[in-house]
């Protein structure tokens, strides 16, 4: 909105011309975004508990001190930082990017199936919430819509070559890429609906997930910057993508209203995001790698959220296939409590983790 209002002003207004950068408006969607948390956050949690009384139900077969340590938090926090997400990303952005609107869609469609799924966790006071089915299948219908609008806005823009959209480009590599023709919707798909339910995983103790959520956000705003700039993209023999460079700004939005709900969720929780959040969280940092043509590079630095998933798959399928069971308990940090450790230290090194791997992601960049 500002950009439409101020930027055309710039010609006339030296100061008003900052609204033409997007680094300028990324600093800018941040700062919103992180101050709307503060000031919404101690009178919107306090609201929560006089609305959720015993708070987010706890599952029964989780750790024991779960159940007497945080009986009472209030959840569906992420609902605060996707107000101030989406408020900063509209007041900052340039909304005639198509881009911007695709992951808003995703994220405001993935954060109304979290919502409802925790509505459901409180007021049926069970931590069953939605059918996985259902929510699944929502997942993959808002998930299917924006890759076809994004192949389809690929495919259209200019200096692109042709099969570009529906192509998976290799980290390290410059000139490698795998065509996947129409599966590229399935893949694209997988990525987004995988990405946002992996979040959902990780979201398990105080702080555990926002953190490398903010890492992740940080690094594809990096990203999205950089292949959205022909220059840059040229320099460092990246697939240039046109547009994507503005989805810098969303990742500024999710990063300043992530960093203010930490202040709120750290441990100990004063509020649990939910799948309000967590789906949501997880769905726009999918989409926004499908955006820049960076899905490998997702699962490197989103490695954390990747180890978490796989840990599910792994438990179930060892326990189906022979009635054993590979971890104390999944996802893999409730095996860390299994083990003795403390919820801190559990959550500090995953973050360290997360950051190992965010570098390691950001590397590919220039090692090609």
């Amino acid at each position: 909105m500002l950009y439409w209002l101020l930027a055309p002003l710039g010609e006339d207004v030296t100061l008003l011309n900052l609204f033409n950068y997007i680094t300028f408006r990324t600093g800018g969607a941040l700062i919103t975004a992180l101050i709307f948390v503060f000031i919404f956050g101690s009178p919107f949690i306090k609201w929560l508990r006089k609305k959720q009384r015993e708070g987010q139900p706890i599952r029964e077969d989780g750790p024991e001190r779960h159940i007497i340590e945080k009986a009472g938090t209030p959840t569906m926090g992420g609902f605060l930082i996707l107000i101030g997400m989406l408020l900063a990303t509209l007041l900052w952005g340039d909304l005639s990017n198509q881009y911007l609107w695709i992951v808003i869609f995703v994220t405001a469609g993935y954060g109304a199936i979290g919502f409802v799924d925790d509505y459901r966790k409180v007021t049926k006071r069970s931590s069953a919430g939605l059918p996985g089915s259902a929510k699944l299948i929502l997942q993959f219908l808002i998930a299917g819509a924006a890759v076809f609008w994004m192949t389809q806005l690929l495919s259209n823009a200019p200096d692109v070559p042709e099969g570009f959209a529906t192509s998976i480009a290799m980290p390290f590599f410059k000139d490698i890429l795998i065509p996947l023709g129409p599966l590229f919707l399935v893949f694209g798909t997988l990525v987004i609906a995988g990405a946002s339910n992996a979040v959902n995983l990780t979201d398990g103790l105080d702080g555990l997930a926002i953190v490398p959520v903010m890492i992740a956000a940080a690094s594809f705003g990096f990203i999205a910057y950089i292949v959205g700039n022909f220059v840059f993209a040229n320099y460092l023999q990246l697939n240039f993508t046109p547009g994507t460079g503005e989805l810098a700004v969303f990742c500024g939005a999710l990063l300043g209203g992530s960093l203010g709900f930490l202040w709120y969720n750290a441990p100990p929780a004063m509020v649990f995001m939910g799948d309000t959040g967590s789906l949501s969280l997880g769905g726009a940092i999918g989409t926004i790698a499908v955006a820049v043509k960076h899905e490998v590079v997702l699962a490197i630095i989103g490695g954390l959220f990747v180890l978490e998933a796989v840990s599910v798959m792994v438990q179930i399928a060892s326990f189906k296939l022979f009635g054993k069971r590979v971890f104390k308990m999944a996802p893999i940090h409730h095996h860390f409590e299994k083990m003795g450790w403390q919820e801190p230290t559990i959550v500090i090194r995953f973050w360290i983790i997360a950051v190992i791997l965010a570098l390691i992601g950001l590397s590919t960049l220039k090692l090609r």
